[in-house]
């Protein structure tokens, strides 16, 4: 782990140092990502380029984001670092399922789905215990479920 990724997963696990990192941070990784071929972030070496539809706008939207793989399935958090409501992003693939992603130099096409019960809880868990932060947003989210969203491959 690089220490530029060192120091954005630090900072990002308390309150203030999580809406630094959302708001800086994570609009470093949108140019970060693309010209190191998916090789730098400010995040976990994990991270990815997320781009939705607007959920009422209809515009493209990018979003960084930390995943993990199930299979050939990608799985995404919508944590929004605890806040009180869900990212945009979430909103974005609810209503328009296709993303593109960008992540270790691949770029793809995929469909989202939100994964519920067992499957929501097994990759929450498992997304916690790569991310420690995670624990932190869970903790902070007090009036939500934070949902987890899997990304498949089209065929």
């Amino acid at each position: 782990m690089s220490w530029l990724q060192r120091a954005g997963l630090a900072a990002s696990g308390s309150r203030l140092g999580g809406i630094v990192y959302h708001r800086l941070c994570r609009h470093l990784d949108r140019v970060l990502i693309p010209l190191s071929g998916g090789r730098f972030s400010t995040g976990p070496r994990d991270t990815l380029l997320l781009t939705t539809r607007g959920a009422r706008s209809g515009r493209r939207r990018v979003a960084a984001l930390a995943f993990l793989r199930d299979g050939d399935d990608i799985a995404v958090i919508a944590s929004k670092g605890g806040a009180p409501q869900h990212p945009a992003w979430y909103h974005n693939l609810k209503a328009h399922p296709r993303a593109r992603l960008e992540y270790h130099g691949i770029v793809e096409e995929r469909t989202a789905r939100e994964a519920l019960g067992e499957e929501r809880d097994k990759l929450f868990e498992r997304a916690k215990t790569a991310y420690s932060t995670y624990s932190a947003y869970e903790a902070r989210a007090v009036h939500r479920t934070i949902p987890v969203m899997v990304l498949s491959r089209i065929h």
